[in-house]
């Protein structure tokens, strides 16, 4: 192996190095933004549940037409 392409080698190896460090860095970045919005949303239903009740649609939906497919 030549020197340029062991040089080359390294420098990809040095980039792939940095950019899994940031990727690990955004995939915690973006679990710690789930996790908040998850927060936000399970704060939001039960308020609203606890003002009013949306039915869940797919539990009452026993349609007789759809049953013959």
């Amino acid at each position: 192996m030549s020197g340029e392409e062991q040089e080359g080698n390294c420098y990809i190896m040095k980039e792939n190095e940095r950019l899994r460090k940031k990727a690990q860095l955004l995939n915690q970045e973006n679990q710690a933004l789930l996790s908040e919005l998850k927060q936000k949303l399970s704060k939001g239903n039960s308020k609203a549940n606890a003002s009013k009740s949306i039915p869940d649609l797919n539990l009452s939906s026993a349609n007789p037409s759809n049953s013959s497919n």
